[in-house]
């Protein structure tokens, strides 16, 4: 032991004689601070571009075996479980709060030091216009964000006040994460105020330009005006884009679950905003099948210009890829099949003439029950006899493996997803071909539904103000492009807003399925929540109809989600009623 004190002894007594420095301070590992913001534009835009990762519709979430829609035969799959009775504020699979609060988080980081980053020191002019773009695209991220959060998490108190979420300005310190949650309508204003803001910034929409719009007449220089808002910046949040939240908004403010008083203003005030956006004339004669090649082709990169048809307002960059066929095919077509639509979703299609099946004049056959149906049916849904990829897919009990319940992979309701998937997708595990896909943040036909459900609780179904389109103009535009029989008579026959209200529903559920939007209209809507989720039996060639799932919901409090419990814990941020 002497030997190893006298051994160290020497060594820093050598270090002190030779006059070398030296520190217990660690060296430079060479590893990024915030200080390269000030210095290197892309890494500081990283702040930015980390919040546009954290959208919540950069994929599907495929939750609609959390509703009426469908189930699945993954059984850990986190949506089954909610529907079991597990959803609580501990196990929240629809939870947004952590990655929504913490693209916030960035944003109000990146709004800190956007002045102080030189994003083009030799010319001021293009300089300024990064700054301007970046603002507004922070402004609007942030916004929808707070969307999202709200949609998700806003709710009563235990008082019965409607409580909204918590809303930061600035970049926090730790202790200011107890923030408590303003008032539904302070959190509401506060989105606004974000797109409002966003809007000073933006163009309507980006692409180059042979003169300088109106509202940039800082602007000298047409070239730097299309370098920073021009092609480069297609499917960056735009104006269009922001206006588009700006409305969605306005139809949840507006919806039963938070329109507690039926303000009748709130609906008018959302119908405006959607009108803007909106030409009945442009309505896309093929939108509704936007996953199909044909239509993906027309709105990916040709020449450079990238521009989509009427139909896509906002979408991911276009991919390759076999996933969600591996996923979703039936077994017999090296698919997993997970989504099965349910009876409940098959019973919502009409028939071709439009007419409910459950009408004594819709001409609807129990023994031949997809005969005649509204071509959307065999569209979106794979159900027992259809030919998929040259092959016939029977559903029934005893029919192989796509059977009922003939394997771990195969249906459970008699059905298999079709919508968003690609015929022309191989998963076969020997082959090496993939396709193109699109992942969509908002449509046109969405915003029309939309339309069509704020138009008529405003002004009824033939109203249509001062937009020149109604409610039931809207929903004949769907109807038609869908391929139902014209003239139709069973929309003519609608004439109060209660029974269009059922029809827009109705209309909005077939266009919109497994596009993720079922769990949540069932909420703002205050509908019944725990319809059982149905299947069809066939054997023998009869058609026997079964429930395949209980749905465990309580209606008394689960049309709002909760809080996580772990926020609730650490921070004493209030809870909603009943969680």
């Amino acid at each position: 032991m002497e030997k190893i004190k006298l051994f160290i002894i020497t060594i820093i007594s050598v270090f002190l004689i030779s006059g070398c420095e030296w520190s217990l301070e660690p060296e430079n590992d060479n590893h990024s601070t915030l200080d390269r913001v000030y210095d290197d534009p892309g890494y500081a835009e990283g702040l930015l571009l980390t919040a546009y990762t954290l959208i919540p519709t950069n994929d599907y979430r495929f939750d609609e075996p959390a509703t009426d829609d469908a189930v699945t035969n993954d059984l850990v799959n986190s949506y089954l479980y909610m529907t079991k009775g597990m959803w609580t504020a501990q196990y929240n699979p629809q939870n947004l709060w952590d990655n929504c609060n913490r693209g916030v988080l960035y944003i109000n980081r990146f709004l800190d030091i956007i002045n102080d980053v030189p994003w083009k020191p030799m010319d001021p002019e293009i300089s300024a216009l990064f700054i301007r773009r970046l603002s507004g695209e922070s402004y609007a991220m942030r916004g929808i964000l707070r969307y999202f959060l709200l949609r998700n998490h806003a709710g009563p108190d235990a008082s019965g006040r409607m409580t909204g979420i918590p809303v930061f300005n600035e970049f926090l310190k730790d202790t200011e994460f107890s923030t408590p949650r303003k008032t539904f309508a302070e959190s509401v204003q506060s989105i606004y105020d974000d797109f409002d803001k966003a809007l000073t910034y933006l163009p309507l929409d980006y692409g180059n330009l042979s003169a300088v719009p109106a509202g940039f007449g800082e602007v000298k220089n047409i070239y730097s005006y299309n370098y920073v808002m021009g092609n480069t910046s297609q499917q960056r949040v735009s104006g269009r884009i922001v206006k588009a939240f700006k409305a969605r908004l306005a139809l949840l403010v507006a919806s039963p679950a938070f329109n507690v008083d039926n303000d009748v203003t709130l609906w008018e005030k959302a119908a405006d905003m959607l009108a803007e956006l909106l030409d009945i004339g442009k309505f896309d004669p093929t939108g509704h099948l936007f996953y199909l090649k044909a239509q993906i082709d027309a709105g990916s990169l040709t020449a450079g210009d990238n521009k989509d048809n009427n139909e896509m307002l906002w979408r991911r960059p276009i991919s390759s890829h076999r996933t969600w066929e591996t996923n979703n095919f039936p077994p017999s077509l090296y698919g997993n099949g997970r989504i099965n639509p349910t009876q409940n979703l098959v019973d919502a299609f009409p028939m071709k003439n439009g007419y409910p099946i459950t009408d004594s004049r819709s001409g609807y056959d129990p023994s031949k029950p997809y005969t005649d149906r509204d071509p959307r049916l065999g569209q979106y849904i794979i159900y027992d006899g259809m030919t998929y990829k040259s092959a016939k897919i029977n559903t029934g009990v005893n029919a192989g493996s796509n059977g009922l319940n003939a394997q771990v992979n195969s249906t459970r309701t008699g059905y298999y997803l079709k919508k968003l998937l690609r015929e022309d997708a191989n998963p076969n595990p020997a082959s090496t071909s993939d396709q193109q896909h699109i992942v969509v943040h908002i449509r046109m036909t969405e915003l029309f539904l939309a339309y069509a459900e704020a138009a008529n609780e405003a002004w009824g179904p033939e109203s249509a103000s001062t937009h020149g389109f109604s409610a039931k103009d809207v929903i004949a535009a769907v109807r038609r492009r869908a391929g139902i029989t014209q003239p139709d008579e069973y929309l003519a026959s609608i004439t109060t807003k209660e029974a269009m209200r059922e029809m827009i529903r109705n209309e909005r559920r077939l266009e919109l399925c497994f596009e993720s939007f079922r769990f949540w209209d069932l909420r703002r809507w205050k509908a019944d929540l725990t319809q059982p989720a149905k299947g069809v039996r066939i054997e023998n060639g009869a058609y026997n109809y079964f429930t395949v799932e209980e749905r465990m919901y309580r209606n008394d409090y689960m049309h709002y989600g909760p809080v996580p419990y772990s926020e609730v814990l650490k921070y004493g941020i209030e809870q909603n009623a009943g969680w």
